[in-house]
């Protein structure tokens, strides 16, 4: 999941909305609104939005 949030281009600042923005972009749009795969969007928002958070845990540890 690293490798997904960092090719998202999202700033580590960033709001959690912007997170899911952009990763709502990378999804294809015909899987963005098919019900048999919601679980796997919330799956994937929810990790994307750990790591989103384990990054800005770092930089507040480093002060980057």
């Amino acid at each position: 999941m690293e490798a997904t949030y960092s090719r998202l281009g999202v700033y580590i600042h960033a709001p959690w909305r912007a997170v899911v923005r952009a990763a709502r972009s990378r999804i294809a749009k015909q899987h963005r609104h098919d019900p048999a795969l919601k679980q796997a969007r919330k799956r994937f928002y929810c990790e994307l939005l750990a790591c989103h958070a384990r990054h800005q845990h770092l930089v507040r540890m480093f002060r980057l």
